[in-house]
């Protein structure tokens, strides 16, 4: 089971993309847990996470959660595949980051 963490700016707008993630997911057999929050909850929410992604529209704190989470991967969400809440895309980016291909 891998536990995937979402960042934006309230936690709110990826929670569509959550659930179209957790739709690809299931159809694939990836056990996952998969939530959504704010950036400013990083270090709290997401230091047992496997990888924890941001939002694009919330890049610019790729650097400050880096260091609030050293040692755990930490991407942007592809700007495509966000903006088409592509769950199924973003998925294929969690499993090829952690080598779960």
């Amino acid at each position: 089971m891998r536990k995937i963490i979402l960042l934006c700016s309230a936690g709110m707008s990826t929670s569509i993309l959550v659930n179209k993630m957790k739709d690809a997911a299931a159809a694939q057999n990836y056990e996952v847990e998969i939530s959504a929050h704010s950036v400013s909850e990083a270090s709290r929410v997401a230091a047992d996470a496997d990888i924890v992604l941001l939002g694009p529209q919330v890049r610019f704190n790729l650097g400050t959660v880096q260091k609030q989470l050293p040692n755990k991967p930490i991407e942007v969400i592809d700007m495509r595949a966000y903006g088409t809440m592509n769950g199924e895309a973003v998925i294929a980016e969690v499993k090829k980051v952690l080598g779960d291909e």
